[in-house]
């Protein structure tokens, strides 16, 4: 199969009305922290269970397209013996690896981080594609702060995003492009939309000078919001109308979809504001769909609480998470679906 037809393939699956992306890539930090919110030790059998548990779903591929994995679960088997990925696979959804290896503070941009992992990035794809992985992700973070993000850490960073993404479609694989403009702080709406807009603008230039062919990419984007800290909050429709101005303003029609990052919102308020701007998107050149980690799994953990007797009531609660982002994505969800 030519690399051409392997991406086409990859997109037509990933990119699919009424679905949308779980992100199932959390680092270790990460699932310790989620583990010990609910008294259970991060080790790599409860992370084994946990994930297989998500995975193995009944129907979740009714509005799943994708799911992102961390490294450890290419290599980790469900209950029954079976290779995660092929587990993910037979139910019709996409596997993907998170492949980037976090981020460190940038030389002479004080307050800006750049992501870390290019160094044997293509060896490392090509294993990991013969895992299973169709779909790749590498995330950058930009803090807005009253000198930041600055000049140099948007160039950086997209440059980072562009030369990940032109490697991955030379092996065949999709990338997911993710620019993502933390939530932290007391910046105001319209600041998150100035800054979002220019770190996506260096963002489609680099894609641009790399070659990436962004017919075979998915934007993983930031809502516009205000920082979690600002005095005055914005409803789903304010976030919407600024989200899709900054989006006709940044990103090319030529890219198939854009999933949105929860990026800390709680699960209703994500899938909300992914429904205010399907309502509002009319004809939009893009499918705008979600990528969502904590915002589908929170409920899941809550419910699962490390118990085996719990599985399927956290199944069925990932379920209905998926079930709602999926009316999101038509526009068609309302508050009330919650008690449901």
């Amino acid at each position: 199969m030519s690399i051409q037809i392997e991406l086409q393939s990859t997109i037509a699956e990933l990119v699919v009305t009424g679905k949308g992306i779980l992100a199932a890539d959390e680092s270790h930090p990460t699932m310790a922290k989620r583990f010990k919110a609910i008294n259970i030790e991060s080790t790599e059998e409860s992370r084994r269970a946990y994930r297989s548990l998500l995975l193995t779903t009944p129907d979740l591929n009714e509005f799943i397209s994708g799911v992102i994995l961390f490294e450890e679960t290419l290599g980790q088997q469900a209950d029954n013996g079976m290779p995660l990925p092929k587990v993910v696979a037979d139910q019709g959804i996409v596997p993907g690896i998170k492949v980037d290896k976090g981020t460190l503070p940038m030389a002479n941009a004080p307050g800006d981080l750049i992501t870390q992992g290019l160094d044997g990035l293509a060896d490392r794809l090509a294993g990991y594609k013969e895992q299973g992985a169709r779909f790749a992700k590498w995330r950058e973070v930009y803090s807005i702060g009253v000198h930041n993000p600055t000049q140099l850490g948007i160039e950086a960073n997209a440059e980072v995003l562009a030369r990940y993404a032109a490697i991955c479609q030379s092996l065949g694989i999709v990338p997911i492009v993710e620019p993502e403009v933390l939530l932290d702080g007391d910046h105001s709406i319209e600041r998150c939309l100035e800054v979002t807009e220019a770190v996506q603008h260096a963002v489609f230039h680099a894609l641009h000078r790399h070659r990436v062919e962004l017919e075979f990419i998915v934007l993983k984007a930031s809502m516009i919001v205000p920082g979690k800290d600002a005095q005055r909050k914005a409803v789903p429709d304010e976030i919407a109308e600024k989200t899709l101005k900054q989006l006709r303003r940044s990103v090319p029609a030529a890219v198939p979809g854009i999933n949105f990052l929860s990026g800390g919102q709680t699960p209703e308020e994500a899938t909300a504001n992914l429904n205010a701007l399907n309502a509002l998107a009319g004809n939009s050149p893009w499918q705008l769909s979600f990528s969502y980690g904590r915002a589908l799994q929170q409920p899941v953990l809550q419910t699962w609480q490390g118990n085996p007797e719990n599985i399927k009531a956290a199944q069925t609660a990932l379920y209905k998470r998926a079930k709602l982002n999926g009316a999101a994505r038509y526009g068609n969800y309302s508050a009330g679906m919650e008690k449901e």
